[in-house]
């Protein structure tokens, strides 16, 4: 693994060879490794650290005074949210679980709490969208066949009522987001 790719933001190098060194050897197979962000703290005898992969969000705590390392690993499927919140000393980056506590790693520097949120939050949104698509083709599978016609067409009110129904299902089930919703529902509308 290049450490010169996980340390543009002043990533402590020695830090980054030790936790990465280790983090590399616990990679599944199509994992890879997409940013790493270390503790800054004004005084210190280790960091804690925080990587994400293509997969997971991984917490690097330091034990024993820094002679060992605890690894924490969630999946995103896993986390609900992340976010951080930048302080007078560096930022604060925050993940919450589906269940359990959150976690809160503090003194990450503001680039690399700025740049941590970015990559989270895109896996997070990635992630999502592959669990919808999953859901949509699991549902396409398990629908019966197309039913013979009806005897008399619908109404055209009564069409735009089944598809509103539809879709604010799809919208309780969390299968599409907010605004996917909004814009949709605004599109049936108007073909009123």
């Amino acid at each position: 693994m290049n450490l010169d790719n996980f340390t543009t933001d002043d990533q402590d190098p020695k830090i980054a060879e030790k936790v990465l060194g280790k983090l590399d050897d616990m990679l599944t197979s199509g994992e890879t490794l997409l940013y790493f962000a270390v503790q800054k703290k004004p005084v210190s005898i280790a960091s804690e650290s925080i990587a994400i992969t293509n997969k997971r969000l991984v917490f690097c705590t330091p034990g024993n005074l820094g002679f060992t390392t605890n690894f924490n690993f969630f999946f995103w499927k896993d986390i609900k949210d992340v976010s951080f919140k930048e302080e007078i000393l560096g930022s604060k980056f925050m993940a919450v679980p589906h269940t359990g506590e959150n976690i809160t790693v503090d003194y990450i520097p503001k680039t690399q709490a700025r740049k941590l949120s970015q990559v989270a939050n895109q896996q997070l949104e990635n992630d999502r969208q592959a669990q919808r698509q999953q859901q949509m083709e699991q549902e396409r599978a398990s629908a019966p066949a197309p039913a013979q016609p009806a005897a008399a067409p619908l109404s055209q009110e009564d069409e735009a009522t089944q598809k509103l129904q539809k879709l604010k299902s799809l919208f309780d089930r969390e299968l599409i987001s907010q605004q996917e919703y909004e814009a949709k529902k605004a599109d049936i509308l108007s073909q009123l």
